[in-house]
């Protein structure tokens, strides 16, 4: 018979470090929630953003699509590097000091200028937070034992519905009592809390063999994904995928990005090792990932439009009807592995993204006069879905590389992660602007031709004028009102599409069940590694 210490993995963590797991994992929650919160904020301003100054920055659907991408596209290409830092130089320093930057950028960006400036000081938070995400899911690696992991990755995945959740709400405080350079310099108090926390709480660690940077390999995947994004958005502000200018740009970027594969295989140091997708289930599960956040962002991009500026809804109102996604994602991401346990990985995440592409396809009709409980129901079934998604592909892609690269499997997720955002945002944003300006042009043709083509930007700016012209702008309005709604679900349709393609993915290449037999090995690996 075998004894009870037979089937106990032995503890690799410390003991002081374990007594104190689950304090550390709260203060890098609050390091993630900034992270998060920041966008999800934004996402409730950009319709203040939008508007003309004193109240906005003027900034059109092409200036406030980059307010979001240079953070996320610096965010992305500089996640893996800051990750290999991690492991290099310690994760607690470079947590702390990317805590910092971000600190920083966010308060130059609360008293931006211009739309330039704020796209500008965007791109520095993102430098910080990309030096922050992969910290936290390393640190979390190196302070949980194994078993624990999934249960911690689970409520860490939590963490970031929870700042959704705060985020449109805080932003909708912000914005009805103070100006719109608040939502940034929020985060400012979160990290004067958190960085004294972290120095007391958090144990360094780091990788006794670290990989080498590649420099090149970071130039070119920023330069590709900001060519290949900037041609995309480029091709929705004029309407014209076709324009020789988008063509360049976005096959200029296609042609860095190959080469930057090409060079991360060829490099004995690479920034992206690329042996590791040969393994189709952490393939499928990238995938996965990046597909969720290509339609979240994506989304919630084109929502805040319709509820602020089709339902007339203001921004903290609009922050509240956002909470059914939040909630019932920071609700399901911790329980998500008991269907896991129970049906496995594959009909769990195949099951979450066919319901996210059914919200999305939801989208398709809604209208002006829909009852606004249809639009919560449709977000609580999207956070449902999304919450059986991340928790599982999570887990198998932190478990999926030894614990030491703990820093490169959380900069490997979150790279996709963010990368998945930026061309949801850019992708979809140019679907709706192509389309809303194909719609609305020949109701802008009695303007002027300049103001014609800025009234054209988004839904935005063509109310702007039909403000201007008073009781003639009424039928603009109603105009702008249809345009838009047609514009939204040729949006929806498309990334209910691509929400599809993830489910067939998932559903041909994760695992299912494990047999008996297979969690049986799996214990006893426990047994025989944990020494």
């Amino acid at each position: 018979m075998t004894s009870p210490a037979a089937t106990t993995p032995a503890r690799r963590v410390p003991e002081a470090v374990h007594r104190r797991r689950w304090a550390i994992l709260g203060v890098l929650m609050l390091s993630l929630l900034i992270v998060v919160l920041d966008n999800s904020i934004l996402n409730v301003a950009i319709k203040t953003i939008s508007t003309p100054a004193p109240t906005g920055l003027g900034a059109t659907q092409s200036e406030l699509e980059w307010a979001i991408n240079s953070y996320t596209l610096v965010f992305a290409g500089l996640l893996f590097t800051a990750g290999l830092l991690g492991d290099r130089l310690g994760r607690k320093k470079v947590l702390i000091g990317g805590l910092a930057v971000f600190g920083t950028g966010s308060a130059l960006a609360a008293f931006s200028g211009s739309p330039a400036e704020l796209i500008g000081f965007r791109a520095v938070m993102g430098l910080g937070a990309a030096f922050v995400m992969p910290a936290t899911l390393a640190v979390l690696m190196n302070v949980f034992e194994r078993h624990e992991q999934p249960k911690a990755i689970g409520i860490w995945t939590g963490g970031v519905g929870l700042a959704i959740a705060i985020g449109p709400i805080t932003g909708g405080l912000l914005l009805d009592h103070f100006w719109w350079g608040s939502v940034f310099l929020v985060n400012v108090p979160i990290v004067v809390l958190a960085v004294p926390l972290m120095l007391w709480l958090i144990p360094d660690s780091r990788d006794p063999n670290p990989g080498r940077i590649d420099p090149v390999g970071v130039v070119l995947s920023v330069t590709g994904l900001v060519l290949l994004v900037y041609g995309i958005i480029k091709g929705g502000q004029l309407a014209d995928f076709t324009d020789p200018t988008v063509l360049a740009t976005t096959g200029a970027g296609l042609a860095v990005l190959v080469a930057f594969v090409v060079h991360e295989k060829r490099s004995d140091h690479p920034s992206v090792d690329v042996t590791y997708f040969r393994d189709k289930v952490f393939s499928a599960s990238i995938v996965a990932i990046t597909l969720v956040f290509f339609a979240l962002m994506g989304v919630t991009f084109f929502a805040v439009f319709y509820v602020q500026s089709v339902r007339g809804y203001s921004p903290l109102e609009t922050g509240l009807l956002m909470l059914p996604l939040a909630v019932a994602q920071f609700y399901f991401a911790s329980r998500a592995r008991l269907l896991v346990d129970r049906f496995g990985n594959r009909a769990t995440t195949t099951a979450g993204l066919l319901t996210l592409a059914a919200t999305l396809a939801a989208f398709a009709v809604l209208d002006g006069d829909t009852p606004i409980w249809v639009l919560e129901v449709v977000f609580l079934l999207m956070g449902t879905g999304m919450a059986h998604v991340m928790t599982p592909v999570s887990v198998l892609v932190m478990q999926a590389l030894p614990r030491e690269k703990a820093g490169s499997a959380s900069a490997l997720s979150n790279t996709f992660r963010q990368v998945g955002g930026a061309l949801g945002i850019a992708v979809l944003g140019s679907v709706l602007s192509a389309a809303y300006r194909g719609d609305i042009e020949d109701d802008l043709g009695p303007l002027p031709p300049g103001t014609r083509h800025a009234a054209g930007e988004s839904i935005e700016a063509t109310l702007a004028v039909a403000d201007r012209l008073g009781a003639r702008g009424e039928a603009l309005t109603r105009a702008a009102d249809e345009a838009f709604l047609h514009a939204m679900h040729v949006t929806a349709l498309w990334g209910a599409g691509i929400a599809v393609l993830g489910a067939i993915v998932v559903a041909v290449y994760l695992p299912g069940r494990p047999s008996r037999s297979e969690e049986d090995d799996h214990r006893q690996e426990l047994v025989s590694t944990a020494d």
